[in-house]
């Protein structure tokens, strides 16, 4: 369906719910399911090139196991994420154009090929099997054991007999628990199974040295399929593809798809926050937000693009009601720690960062990279509150519209009416907690007295109610 952004001297072509905004025209509105992060990962196991919708960490530990070392960026990307409070992560694992199952083939008596296992997925793990006489009914029964290193994972049983082959197949393929290894019959062969002990499924390369900025754009492509409110990246530095995100993102808002990217940068750009600042000048951009500082959590020092998933999280995850600025953030420590001057250096130039204020780490303002205003703008858009607020106004009334009235109602006073009110009652239910009462729906009566036949204008003003971020005291002293 069509929608987006519009201009007196720009119409879409398409039938749609268009919306544009001004200075003068913020609201705000209750949450919705809003909290749905986008984030491409590496990882040593898990489904390659697919998207996988992750809620726990059981959900990201059977999804892509546990690997902290290597290239991997899955599990400490996520949990960083999941620890921000997101509903949801859309996660997509990147692999390069190597990535290979490991597998092995298992013969007969003779010496043939029968049986090939191959590892569900693209990785290193040490999977290993043995095959053996079942231990209680070794006459009609065989085994086969699978381990990862050392360690025993299951146990398949099966018939022995002509159809031995099958009869193995059935058994691993059609176990619900079995999440490891996929079967496949290469051969009837002597319709035997021959036993071999602890040998190593070969051949296996997780697909992650190798991945590319390409590898990134392609995921992102698979995600602008998907209903999401954040993207990040898993880490990655590289300002090449951090542009292309950049280009990604404001092309999408532009299309009415409402998302806000979070990035950062390595752990030695981290230490001098003018590489920071610098990053976010070239961004200047409401729909990008740049994390300036590395931040640590249980002895672990992530850099800020690693930082930047947890406040993709907790940016897309609270309340619209709240704010970032001073919220309490689980991480022990900032490297480094700002100085007064290096705090307004980054606040100038659009770069969020967190500070130790002795007891606690807290995100000092929740601001995005905007720094030069357009003549629509001002500095309420550099508030990821507010182009929050913005972005979920466009997307509730757009979704209705196109539910409800587009091509459904005629385009005469009574439909435009119909309209008009049902904007105003949903306006209703914003205040007085995020708007003040005193807001106006009405007919853009300047635009419509020129409008055509299909074409409706019409226009909202209320006044935001802010979170409180500055606060000035006086202290009267008497003597």
């Amino acid at each position: 369906m069509a929608g987006g952004t519009w201009s007196e001297t720009d119409k879409p072509e398409r039938a749609g719910f268009y919306m544009r905004f001004v200075a003068a025209a913020l609201a705000a509105i209750q949450p919705g399911v809003r909290g749905i992060l986008a984030m491409p990962v590496k990882a040593n196991w898990g489904p390659a090139k697919e998207i996988k919708e992750i809620t726990s960490e059981k959900e990201l530990k059977d999804t892509y196991n546990i690997e902290d070392t290597g290239n991997y960026t899955a599990y400490p990307c996520i949990r960083l994420a999941l620890l921000g409070g997101i509903k949801t992560v859309l996660a997509y694992r990147l692999v390069d154009g190597v990535a290979a199952k490991a597998s092995i083939n298992l013969q007969d008596g003779a010496a043939a090929n029968v049986l090939k296992i191959d590892s569900k997925y693209p990785t290193t793990r040490g999977f290993k099997v043995t095959t053996r006489e079942n231990l209680v009914d070794s006459v009609n029964k065989q085994d086969l054991v699978l381990y990862e290193n050392t360690t025993e994972l299951f146990v398949f049983t099966f018939d022995k007999g002509v159809s031995v082959v099958d009869n193995a197949v059935a058994a691993i393929n059609g176990n619900s628990q079995n999440v490891w290894i996929d079967a496949t019959k290469l051969d009837n062969g002597a319709g035997t199974i021959a036993n071999v002990v602890s040998q190593p499924l070969a051949g296996g390369n997780d697909g992650s040295a190798g991945v590319v900025n390409a590898d990134y754009i392609d995921a992102m492509s698979v995600f602008e399929a998907r209903i999401f409110n954040a993207f990040t990246l898993d880490g990655a530095t590289d300002a090449a593809l951090q542009t292309s995100v950049a280009a990604w993102v404001a092309r999408l808002r532009n299309e009415g798809k409402k998302i806000i990217a979070y990035l950062g940068g390595s752990a030695t750009d981290d230490a001098d926050i003018t590489v920071a600042n610098a990053r976010s000048n070239g961004f200047n951009y409401e729909g990008i937000v740049n994390v300036g500082v590395s931040a640590q959590l249980d002895g672990v020092l992530y850099p800020s693009s690693m930082v930047a998933c947890y406040i993709a999280s907790k940016g897309t995850g609270q309340a619209l009601r709240e704010s970032l600025t001073y919220a309490v953030t689980p991480f022990d420590d900032v490297q480094p720690r700002l100085t007064d001057n290096q705090f307004v250096s980054a606040l100038r130039a659009g770069t969020l960062v967190l500070m130790h204020d002795g007891e606690k780490v807290i995100i000092e303002r929740g601001i995005n990279t905007l720094t030069t205003l357009s003549e629509d703008q001002d500095d309420a858009w550099k508030k990821i509150k507010i182009i929050r607020i913005i972005d979920a106004i466009d997307v509730d009334t757009t979704q209705a519209a196109h539910d409800n009235y587009i091509g459904k109602v005629l385009n005469n006073n009574d439909g435009q009416a119909a309209l008009l009110s049902a904007i105003k009652k949903y306006f209703e239910t914003l205040a007085p907690t995020l708007i003040n009462g005193d807001f106006t729906v009405e007919v853009d009566t300047e635009l419509q007295a020129n409008a055509l036949g299909d074409e409706f204008y019409w226009k909202w003003n209320a006044r935001v109610i802010d979170s409180m971020e500055k606060i000035f005291g006086t202290g009267i002293i008497r003597y």
